[in-house]
């Protein structure tokens, strides 16, 4: 499987992303938008857990969105140009790109919230929308976005002293992100997602959080708002664990299999 690796503007903004292409071994099912989560990457949350290659070998097109301030996608310093809404346009955008009319979208923390209002500002775009690392907090909120900023900014890892922020710090130090724009990110308005938007959703729905996650909040009360919705729950992960986790991948195959065949 190769992965083209490309760019593409977004309200001027360049973004990269990852494709496989179409496929020609295989009939075509369709693509699978990846969505990664916040101070992530295309790399470290779907190409290196294994999500490119289950998802090709089962017959799927498979792309994946650096978002703006990660990755490889253009770094910005304007909280105003932040914020799920306008990243989910970026997401819609990379379909518009590679002609695509819709895909089936699935996103990890921050990007489960970019997926939710991509599904709710774009139903004809989403085929079905997997909300990945958020549970019910996508509508309590999960907070601690000030104290993530300021460990972000610290001089050191070692001068953070929120368990939290601490996490958050070490995570963006691995994956080489931009320590500046993503407090810019964090710091940038978070539009309140209501749970009569969601319940309005009429694509499939499947809402995974690892069982030791203390930040996304339970996945079966997310799901109990949005009709046929159905929860996941990844055995013994916390938040940064159950990315790769097996059992995910395979609840999320079984979920497209009875989508697709």
């Amino acid at each position: 499987m190769d992965i083209e690796i490309g760019t593409f503007d977004s309200g001027g903004v360049q973004l990269a992303y990852g494709d496989t292409g179409p496929l020609a071994a295989q009939p075509e099912k369709g693509a699978v938008l990846l969505i990664h989560g916040f101070a992530s990457n295309m790399q470290v949350n779907w190409i290196g857990t294994g999500w490119f290659d289950a998802l090709y070998e089962v017959g799927y097109r498979v792309i994946a969105i650096d978002n703006r301030g990660h990755g490889k996608s253009e770094k910005i310093y304007d909280k105003a140009q932040y914020g799920a809404p306008i990243m989910a346009e970026d997401a819609r955008g990379l379909l518009d790109h590679l002609d695509l009319p819709h895909a089936h979208v699935m996103g990890y923390s921050m990007g489960a919230r970019i997926s939710a209002f991509l599904a709710m500002t774009h139903p004809a775009r989403v085929r079905s929308v997997v909300f990945g690392g958020l549970g019910i907090n996508m509508v309590r909120g999960v907070g601690g976005s000030d104290a993530i900023a300021a460990a972000l900014e610290a001089g050191s890892v070692e001068a953070v002293d929120d368990e939290n922020a601490r996490m958050f710090r070490q995570f963006a130090e691995r994956t080489g992100g931009d320590l500046v724009a993503l407090a810019t990110c964090i710091r940038s308005a978070r539009v309140k997602i209501k749970e009569e938007a969601l319940a309005a959703l009429d694509v499939p729905v499947l809402v995974t959080v690892g069982t030791d996650d203390g930040i996304a909040g339970d996945p079966q009360l997310l799901a109990d708002i949005i009709p046929g919705a159905r929860a996941f729950s990844i055995p013994q992960r916390d938040h940064n664990r159950a990315v790769g986790a097996p059992p995910y991948k395979t609840a999320v195959l079984n979920f497209y299999a009875e989508i697709d065949g």
